[in-house]
């Protein structure tokens, strides 16, 4: 069975992912938003990759708070 796309309460987006990386990586999500944040890093995949070397974060993951910052920065 799929989704009808009529709501369900289920979470879209970037934020579908949030749950996920604090079980797996055990830090809060606000601190990974304040850690994107606060880098000096201006592109999307600069920002992927550093969390990816430098935080050991998975590309999905990595991808889903960059793009969360990205959206709310407008």
């Amino acid at each position: 069975m799929g989704t009808t796309g009529s709501g369900g309460g289920t979470v879209k987006g970037p934020s579908s992912y949030f749950p996920s990386i604090e079980k797996k990586y055990g830090r809060p999500i606000g601190e990974w938003l304040d850690l994107v944040r606060s880098s000096p890093l201006e592109t999307h995949m600069q920002l992927v990759g550093w969390l990816k070397s430098e935080h050991g974060l998975g590309h999905g993951h990595a991808n889903a708070l960059v793009a969360h910052v990205r959206a709310e920065q407008g």
